[in-house]
């Protein structure tokens, strides 16, 4: 008989653990990096047992969730200032509500892969006058960069999830005047030190040290197959 561990998981109840994990990330249980880790380990997982390992130290799904945070009245934005000097933040520390990021002649790094995200998405106002602006996000979410940048440079270098994967969303609204608003992933910053939890340690004794390449080799096949749709789409279009 079939150890109900061992069945396999269908797209829904994929989608299913995602959004409890969305969920448990607004009430503040997981940390930005957590949640990704967790969400692309969800798209990877096969089993219903592997993905049973990434809620384990989760309330049940359906449980009532507390109150959602309300920013205080006048606090509609959190800023972080740089002139002629540096302003950073790193570690663990709450995002409940929009950002602010101003560089003149200095530099402003904000790096959310620690931080508790209560909201729904991360939303950023960047502003660069001969300065620096850089925001550090775990690969994986999705950056949504806007704005413009006269005589500077605005720049997203973060490895992305797929289209389609309900990741988090770092949306940022960038204005750089003689200098530079970039948004950069895990690969291109330096690596942050990550507690080894237990749905982890686990996940490793199934699949052993290269787990993630496999998410790695998922997301690179599902490019290409779009890849190759958008090309059949295309080659109908010229009547081949």
């Amino acid at each position: 008989m079939t150890d109900p561990g061992e069945l396999r998981a269908s797209d829904a109840e994929r989608e299913a653990v995602v959004e409890q994990l969305r969920v448990a990330s607004v009430e503040g249980r997981l940390s930005l990096v957590e949640l990704t880790d967790r969400t692309e380990a969800a798209y990877t997982a096969t089993t219903h047992a592997e993905l049973a390992l990434l809620t384990q130290d989760l309330p049940a799904a359906g449980t009532p969730a507390p109150a959602p945070v309300v920013p205080r009245e006048g606090r509609k934005r959190r800023w972080f200032v740089g002139v002629m000097g540096d302003s950073k933040r790193r570690g663990t520390w709450r995002i409940d509500q929009e950002l602010g990021a101003v560089a003149v002649m200095g530099d402003v790094v904000l790096d959310l892969r620690e931080a508790e995200v209560r909201t729904d998405r991360v939303e950023i106002l960047a502003v660069s006058v001969m300065g620096d602006v850089k925001i550090i996000v775990p690969d994986g979410v999705n950056v949504d960069l806007d704005g413009m940048a006269i005589m500077g440079d605005k720049k997203v270098k973060v490895n992305q999830a797929p289209p389609g994967m309900n990741v988090p969303v770092v949306r940022v609204q960038a204005y750089a005047i003689m200098g530079d608003v970039k948004v950069v992933g895990d690969s291109h910053a330096q690596p942050l030190q990550r507690r080894l939890t237990a749905w982890r340690e686990h996940w490793r004794r199934l699949h052993g040290e290269d787990w993630r390449e496999l998410g790695r080799q998922l997301r690179a096949d599902t490019r290409e197959l779009n890849r190759q749709i958008r090309d059949a789409h295309r080659d109908l279009g010229r009547g081949y």
